[in-house]
Formats: C-alpha cells, sequence, structure tokens
C-alpha cells in the first residue's frame, strides 16, 4: 500500500484504523473509514490517496461484483488538488486507466509519472505490460530493463515478464529466459506489487477444475450442465472474465448464438481488452454474416494492437465479403507492410491481387501485388498462374504466355498451368496447340471438368464437331455434376443435333443450377430454350 505521511495525531489515529481493518481483510470497512475521515477532512490528499488505493483493491477483488475503476480515479483527481506526491499519483492514474482498458490514457499517465519521477520503476513495468500487449516488444524490453535499473529488488514481476518474452524469441533466447526467471525468484520477496500479483495468479489456478470439468461436459454435448459449471462458480467470484468466455463457447457449441454473443459481451464489460472474448466476437459476428459488428470489434482489436498483420488481413476479409473494396485493398496493404513472415505475406499479397483483379480495380496494381508475392515466396507456383492470369485481364497476351512457359518450366505437371495456357492459346486463335494444352492438362489430371468443357466448346463452334463436343461436355459434367456451363454447352450442341427434347433438358438443367452458381446470363438461357419451340 502506499505510504501515507504522517500529519497530525487524529490523522494518525484514523489512518491506524483504516491499516488495521485492511489488515484484517476488511475492504469495505477501511472504505468507509476512509470516506467519513474525509467528510471532516476533504482536502486532506494523503487519505484521497488512501480510498483511490481502496477502490482499485476493491475492484481487483475477483469476490465483489461492482466495478470500482470510476470511483478510484476520481479519488486520485480530487487527490491532485493537495499537496502529494505527483509522480505516484500520475502512476496510481495510469494504474486504474489500464484496469479501465484505456491503454492510451494509461500511457500518458505513465509517462507524465516518470518525468516528474526518473525512478518509477512501477511506471516503466506497466509501460512495459502496455507495449507487450501491443506485441512491440523491443520497447517493452527496453521498458522493462529501466524498471529493473530503476529498483533492482522490487522488480521481480519485470523480470517475469522478460523470462516469457525472451523464451517465445525461440531456443537460442533459452538462457536468458532462465536467467530471469531465477531472478524473479530471488527477488521476489522484495517486490510488494509482484506478490500481490502472484497471489492473483494462484487465485486464477485454484479454478482449473472448475475450467476442466466444464471443457469435459461441452465435449460431449452436455452444455447445460458445463454452463451450470460456470455459473456457479460466477456466483463466487463474479469478475473472472474467463468464466464468461468459457459460458459463451459453450453457449456456441450448443447452438446458442445470442447467448454467446452476450457472455462475450459480458467478459468485455469487466475487461475491455479481453483478447478471447474479442476474437471469439469477431469470430461469431463473421459466422452469422454481421459484417458490421465484426468490423466494429476487429477496429478494437487493432486500437489494442496496430501491429498485428493478422488483424488487418481479418478486417480486409470482412470488408471484401461486404463488398467494400476500397476499405478490404487499404487493410490489405496495411497487413502486407507488417509483414511478419515472408510466406504468410505472400499469400496476402496473392489475396490483394486477386481483389484488385476481379473488381477491376487495377490491373497494374493487381500484378504489382503478384510480383510482391514472387519476390516473398518464389517458390509458391500459384503466384505464376495468378500473374499470368492478371496479364491476360489486362490484355497483355505476350507477357500472360511468357509467365505460363517459365511456369511450366518449373512445373511441367501441373494441369491447371497447361489448361490456362491452353485457354491463353484459343484466345490468340492458336487452336491447334490450344487442343494440345488441354489434353495434357487431362492427361495429368482425369478428372479436370473445365479442361473438357473449354475442349468441348473447341469442338463444336471452332471445329464443327458437333458429336465430339457432347462427350466432351458429358466428360465435364460426369467429373462436376453441378457445372452449370458444361450442361448449356451440351444443350447447344444437342440444338444443332436437332434433338430439342434433350436441348431444353440440358438448358433448364443449366438454369436450375445457374441459380447457384451464377456462371451463366439467366435471360440468355432462358432466350435459348422459347427459340427450341418458335
Amino acid at each position: 500500500m502506499t505510504e501515507i505521511k504522517k500529519t497530525t495525531q487524529e490523522t494518525k489515529d484514523i489512518k491506524a484504523q483504516i491499516k488495521l481493518a485492511y489488515k484484517n481483510g476488511n475492504l469495505k470497512e477501511s472504505i468507509r473509514l476512509c470516506i467519513d475521515a474525509l467528510e471532516n477532512d476533504p482536502t486532506n490528499g494523503d487519505l484521497r490517496l488512501k480510498l483511490g488505493d481502496l477502490y482499485l483493491e476493491r475492484h481487483l477483488d475477483v469476490t465483489y461484483p461492482r466495478n470500482y475503476l470510476d470511483e478510484a480515479i476520481t479519488e486520485y483527481q480530487r487527490a491532485f488538488e493537495s499537496e502529494v506526491n505527483i509522480a505516484l499519483l500520475h502512476y496510481k492514474m495510469g494504474l486504474a486507466f489500464y484496469y479501465k482498458g484505456d491503454f492510451d490514457k494509461a500511457v500518458s499517465q505513465f509517462n507524465i509519472s516518470i518525468e516528474n519521477n526518473s525512478k518509477m520503476s512501477e511506471s516503466y513495468y506497466m509501460l512495459a505490460k502496455i507495449f507487450n500487449k501491443k506485441e512491440r516488444n523491443a520497447e517493452a524490453i527496453s521498458y522493462l530493463r529501466q524498471a529493473i535499473e530503476s529498483s533492482p529488488l522490487n522488480q521481480a514481476k519485470a523480470y517475469l515478464l522478460l523470462s516469457k518474452m525472451k523464451l517465445s524469441f525461440g531456443l537460442f533466447s533459452l538462457v536468458s529466459s532462465i536467467f530471469y526467471s531465477l531472478m524473479f525468484w530471488l527477488t521476489l520477496p522484495f517486490d510488494r506489487e509482484g506478490l500481490k500479483d502472484l497471489k492473483r495468479q494462484i487465485n486464477y489456478f485454484k479454478l482449473l477444475p472448475v475450467f476442466i470439468k466444464g471443457k469435459y461436459y461441452e465435449k460431449y454435448q452436455e452444455i447445460d450442465q458445463s454452463i451450470d459449471i460456470y455459473y456457479k462458480q460466477l456466483e463466487k467470484t463474479p469478475k473472472i472474465p474467463i468464466l464468461y468466455v468459457l459460458a459463451g463457447e459453450a453457449y456456441r457449441t450448443g447452438g446458442k448464438i445470442s447467448e454467446a454473443i452476450g457472455e462475450y459481451k459480458a467478459a468485455l464489460e469487466i475487461d475491455k481488452v479481453n483478447i478471447f472474448a474479442l476474437k471469439a466476437l469477431c469470430y461469431i459476428y463473421e459466422e452469422i454474416g454481421d459484417y458490421d459488428n465484426a468490423i466494429k470489434v476487429y477496429g478494437n482489436l487493432v486500437a489494442i494492437n496496430p501491429n498485428n498483420a493478422i488483424y488487418y488481413s481479418n478486417l480486409a476479409n470482412i470488408y471484401y465479403l461486404k463488398g467494400e473494396i476500397r476499405p478490404a485493398i487499404a487493410n490489405y496493404h496495411a497487413a502486407i507492410t507488417l509483414n511478419p513472415n515472408k510466406k504468410w505475406t505472400s499469400v496476402v499479397s496473392q489475396t490483394l491481387g486477386f481483389i484488385l483483379q476481379e473488381s477491376k480495380e487495377n490491373y497494374d496494381a493487381a500484378i504489382v501485388a503478384y510480383q510482391n508475392a514472387f519476390l516473398l515466396n518464389p517458390e509458391d507456383i500459384d503466384i505464376y498462374i495468378n500473374l499470368a492470369s492478371a496479364f491476360y485481364d489486362k490484355g497483355d497476351y505476350n507477357n500472360a504466355l511468357n509467365v505460363y512457359r517459365i511456369a511450366l518450366g518449373i512445373s511441367p505437371e501441373n494441369a491447371r498451368i497447361h489448361c490456362n495456357l491452353g485457354y491463353l492459346l484459343w484466345g490468340k486463335g492458336f487452336i491447334e496447340e490450344s487442343i494440345k494444352e488441354y489434353e495434357t492438362a487431362i492427361k495429368l489430371d482425369p478428372n479436370y471438368d473445365i479442361a473438357y468443357n473449354n475442349l468441348g466448346v473447341i469442338y463444336l463452334d471452332d471445329l464443327g464437331y458437333v458429336q465430339k463436343s457432347i462427350e466432351y461436355f458429358e466428360q465435364a459434367i460426369k467429373h462436376n455434376p453441378n457445372y452449370a456451363l458444361a450442361y448449356y454447352n451440351k444443350g447447344r450442341a444437342a440444338a444443332l443435333k436437332g434433338n430439342k427434347i434433350l436441348a431444353a433438358k440440358m438448358f433448364q438443367t443449366s438454369l436450375d443450377l445457374n441459380s447457384y452458381t451464377n456462371e451463366l446470363d439467366s435471360n440468355e438461357v432462358k432466350s435459348r430454350i422459347n427459340d427450341l419451340f418458335d
């Protein structure tokens, strides 16, 4: 607890009573005594600071259902009106804002605290915790070292966090991690706040049987029993967010989506920056197609951790699903800029290229995106295929042809490359070469429905071999019974042979399938059906 300056005898007696009540575990009585004393001495800054500490302590006690952070902040603000330790008071304000989930205000308060006293080790430590949450590890480590330098024997928790961070860096940092872990245990007896943190962690470990039992029932679809276990524990410890998250997961497993959302939101009322609850809400909103709320929650995740490329990528995916191309592109660019992993970033670059290409937003930008993907992961053959496709859509057939040929040099038995090359050659009027590429694609992949269909179209429209084209369309349908375009083309061939009944049947089947696949112009298909019997 904060050391209170000794003033009058009366104040000393009151403080002694408060200390005794607190020592006996009676936070409520300690708060009452403070409030009573302040009624008689409302300008006593030390008592205001003490009351703020007690409210903060009560908030952190999981057995109390109420949130006391606003009360703590109010008392700290009132304490500024008196002569108190300014550096300490700003630290306390920062701590309250931290638990409130307002990291920006917390960082501001901790920085002001350090400006007033460069030896405020607790402020350095809290800044490290915030930057660690934001995955800004270099800054977090810097603050942890400053915390230890400012108070080497009073920062066991800083050693512990350093140990955890070093361990996450891999095998080469294992020795450092072990060293910091050893320092944690050596300095823990001297770190009062560290001991309090450890006590809170132990309280969480006591809940392990509850977690295991709840998950056991959930696994075997006994959802009501699982939720009942969590609720019974919440009656005893109502301010543990993970219990609400687990209840939400149980509801979600049981298909009760609105109840699951309610539980995740309950967790966030206690801890606004609870990553588990925020992620769960994002996933569930995506599942039910509530893209507006998914975007809002991902926005919260990005605000907490602006260096997490996956959040930007997921946010971009949702914007794309929502049909908002521009913000999708902007968020893909943000993810690519952060570049956490070359192969992962290469995939995101390809996705960006695909969206730019599909939306016809900018073919040149799509080509650049695919080229960036290639530089990050030149072994991925899909990049060549996508790049060639973008050149084709742009109308740059020579570059498309060159890229396909380079791709074949790397992967000569890739059926997709042969099929795409066949399409390109067909478009350039090289019919014989196109047929050879499609036949090669089918030889490499006998189930390649697109290759069969396209060969059928060549034999029907370019060579006039109607019966041979029907055989290829039937193969396409055999390997993909939901291929609307193949049914449509078989209908065209049947109509040319004069078999109006078969043609009408094929056209109608293609029309029915097209309601799901959207491959065709439905009005054109209907027009062909009408023309059969005019």
